[in-house]
């Protein structure tokens, strides 16, 4: 279900994921939303590029076959398909959680979760122009692998969606160890400062309480 584009999307009732976002923020105002920058034609495709290797990449990592990816589960958005309570200030990317239904099953049966990942062009911009050494696709592809790792944790009972804070916390430490480990032999320019850009997240709850 990997891709994203430049078009108008739909969504329905969710639940925000606290735990996948990768910093703390709020909702924004809808009207200062609509002066946010967003991806242009030749960023969409190189975000695209990303979500194919980071699908790719989690899924030789938890080594799960086509039938067991998560392909019908998920989708990647940008800000050009996000409705305003999908929007936040401060997190690259959030994970909001939707019931789903199939087409052919009676109304309240057969409903399973589908998790949108939200990516918030503007804050992934403002960053990559404020610090020269970071660059759309290395960073984007740690964004998508970050908030997949997440995805299949969830669907793996490995990690409560309503966790409490702490949990969350830890939780999120947990996914950037996870997150480095996945990509931290992968060759791509720009990579390396990436993972150096998101360091201090894979730190110890110690260590983090003590700065």
């Amino acid at each position: 279900m990997g891709g994203v584009s430049q078009g108008q999307g739909t969504t329905v009732g969710g639940r925000k994921s606290g735990i996948s976002k990768i910093s703390t923020g709020n909702v924004p105002d809808e009207k200062a939303m609509e002066k946010k920058k967003k991806f242009n034609r030749e960023q969409i495709a190189v975000v695209n590029n990303a979500v194919t290797m980071a699908e790719e990449l989690v899924s030789n990592y938890y080594k799960l076959s086509a039938a067991q990816w998560l392909r019908q589960k998920y989708d990647v958005k940008t800000v050009a398909d996000l409705s305003p309570r999908e929007l936040v200030n401060g997190p690259f990317a959030q994970v909001v959680r939707y019931k789903g239904q199939r087409r052919d099953t009676a109304l309240g049966s057969a409903t399973y979760d589908f998790y949108k990942i939200c990516l918030q062009d503007y804050a992934i911009l403002a960053v990559l122009k404020k610090i020269d050494v970071l660059h759309i696709f290395p960073f984007t592809l740690y964004i998508i692998t970050h908030e997949l790792i997440h995805i299949v944790r969830f669907s793996k009972f490995l990690q409560n969606f309503n966790a409490s804070s702490v949990e969350k916390m830890a939780e999120e430490i947990r996914v950037h160890q996870k997150t480095h480990t996945i990509l931290e032999s992968v060759q791509v320019p720009g990579l390396a400062d990436t993972l150096i850009f998101f360091v201090n997240w894979r730190t110890s709850l110690d260590d983090l309480s003590n700065n």
